[in-house]
């Protein structure tokens, strides 16, 4: 399994953190270490100071697929899910200045959530909320309409690289608001008000 994330998809996420805006997606791999399932607690690691939250709709594959259509994307999916992309900031700006790659600050292990599979016929993609509360308060809230890229749109894009095999995961980038956890923080995460995963910073 691998998983395939796409960065900088949100107008207003791509603002926070000050990035350019790119003509294509902006697209990176987690190795599958890196999965946390089942809202098991996440331990803080001693390599970062700084990890940030970053709250996504994520994509399931149950079909094999290379170079594929657009139109035609909706036939290698049916499940959806809310994920974290858990970043190292810090380490991630340090190799950043030195154009260096992220794999350190994006692929380590535990740092791809992903929540409850939920069957894709109860949902349209194009008109979807999630958000993402830690400690009880919301602090990041996504509308798919406000992506650069659709779900279909990054499916032909990536497809074009990688072979899309049964089980792999797809990362559908961060609205705005992402920001730091500390130990002893609860992450709490929904689509369309219903809690979709909920787990404890240690």
């Amino acid at each position: 399994m691998k998983i395939i994330c796409v960065g900088r998809n949100y107008p207003k996420h791509i603002l926070e953190l000050n990035n350019a805006r790119s003509k294509d997606p902006f697209v990176f791999i987690k190795p599958d270490n890196a999965v946390l399932r089942n809202n098991e607690d996440f331990y803080y690691p001693d390599f970062s100071n700084e990890i940030h939250y970053e709250v996504e709709l994520i994509i399931k594959f149950h079909k094999k697929g290379k170079n594929i259509d657009a139109k035609f994307a909706h036939k290698y999916y049916n499940q959806i899910g809310l994920g974290i992309d858990f970043t190292a900031r810090d380490l991630q700006n340090q190799l950043k200045s030195k154009g260096l790659p992220w794999e350190l600050a994006k692929g380590f292990d535990s740092s791809a959530v992903f929540g409850k599979w939920l069957d894709i016929s109860s949902f349209n993609l194009r008109d979807l909320h999630f958000s993402l509360e830690k400690n009880g308060q919301e602090v990041q809230r996504g509308h798919t309409k406000d992506m650069i890229f659709g779900v279909d749109q990054l499916i032909a894009f990536v497809s074009q690289f990688f072979m899309i095999k049964i089980g792999d995961v797809l990362f559908t980038g961060t609205p705005s608001g992402v920001g730091p956890i500390e130990i002893g923080d609860q992450l709490t995460g929904y689509i369309e008000g219903e809690k979709n995963f909920n787990f404890k910073i240690k």
